[in-house]
């Protein structure tokens, strides 16, 4: 995002995180004010991140996602083999570092630009969805 502000608030709610974890509600509401920045740069795919991911907050009053693998989630032209290993990948779950993966989630949202982030975004669109 080359939005001063946002990258500030990026900045803010990380630093946050690591002095308060995930109990606050001022964690809710500046994922809310993030959201509107990408907003107005027309990303659907961080709006929908975003959205999904203070949902999860609110629901679970944790982050229960754990970081993609090396390998992210594909488009959907994935071969049914690969969606195979896709699917035994997902059921072996490393124990999740709830501050970690949301710090990682919100700082997807730093550079929209790499297709690495907008690929791990798809991943965190997808597993927040099912949950």
């Amino acid at each position: 995002m080359e939005n001063k502000k946002a990258i500030t608030l990026i900045d803010r709610i990380l630093k946050n995180l690591d002095a308060t974890g995930i109990t606050s509600d001022t964690l809710i509401d500046d994922i809310k004010e993030l959201r509107t920045y990408a907003i107005e740069k027309e990303v659907p795919l961080a709006v929908k991140v975003l959205r999904y991911t203070y949902e999860h907050i609110e629901e679970n009053d944790s982050f229960l996602i754990a970081i993609p693998e090396d390998s992210p989630l594909e488009e959907d032209t994935d071969t049914e083999e690969d969606t195979e290993e896709t699917e035994e990948a997902e059921v072996e779950t490393v124990e999740i570092d709830q501050i970690e993966s949301l710090k990682y989630v919100i700082s997807l949202i730093r550079n929209l630009d790499n297709s690495m982030n907008i690929l791990d975004l798809k991943y965190f669109k997808k597993v927040l969805t099912e949950n």
